[in-house]
């Protein structure tokens, strides 16, 4: 096959080239360091300005007794008479509150409950995300069962970035992840129908967070 003195020409710098290594000139453009910079501390801070971005509700709590105070007057106003919740340690945990709770072997049969109250896995501070999944006794529906979601964390369940939670999950559960985790960012929205935003179509119209420090 005859090969043209241009053809050639270029051939022969493309196998000059392999023959010779280069330093990458972009280093970090492999996807191997995070594009965003993170923040070593105020992960609290970050957490709630983003969360409020997304017209969720951030409680920060500085002990449990203001955890209960603030809970219960949240339920005083708006009027709950009855709370899901299928964690038993957070219903031990927010007994004093005073809230009616629904168990678990009641929750499928209840009707007209106005909030669930859950734990969570972790909080993304980058993102004002709550991540969630199969293996907490909430299980995958009861935190889009109710118009209210309310999330029980504490300030060491607090990453910066997805990676870092993501990472974190592997580590609490190695090879057993569980079968869904889930990524909730605000509250339930959509804008599918004539690009008009509606929150809480197919899940809360309200997320609470409440944050307890454990440094206190």
């Amino acid at each position: 096959m005859n090969v043209s003195p241009a053809k050639e020409n270029i051939l022969k710098r493309v196998r000059n080239a392999l023959s010779q290594s280069v330093q990458l000139p972009f280093p970090n453009a492999e996807g191997n360091n995070s594009v965003f910079q993170t923040a070593h501390d105020g992960l609290e801070m970050k957490f709630a300005e983003e969360f409020s971005k997304l017209q969720g509700k951030f409680i920060f709590c500085s002990g449990k007794s203001e955890l209960l105070e603030n809970l219960q007057a949240l339920a005083e106003h708006k009027n709950w008479s009855q709370v899901l919740c299928q964690t038993p340690s957070l219903m031990k945990f927010l007994a004093p509150a005073g809230l009616s709770f629904l168990n678990a072997d009641n929750a499928h049969i209840a009707s007209g409950f106005q909030a669930a109250i859950t734990d969570c896995e972790y909080l993304v501070a980058r993102t004002g995300s709550i991540i969630m999944s199969a293996a907490q006794p909430s299980g995958r529906a009861l935190p889009v069962y109710t118009p209210v979601h309310v999330v029980i964390a504490y300030t060491h369940q607090l990453v910066f970035d997805v990676k870092d939670g993501i990472a974190k999950m592997k580590d609490k559960y190695g090879a057993k992840l569980p079968s869904m985790i889930n990524f909730a960012t605000g509250p339930s929205r959509t804008a599918d129908i004539e690009k008009t935003l509606v929150v809480g179509i197919h899940g809360p119209r309200e997320v609470y967070v409440f944050l307890l420090d454990e440094e206190k």
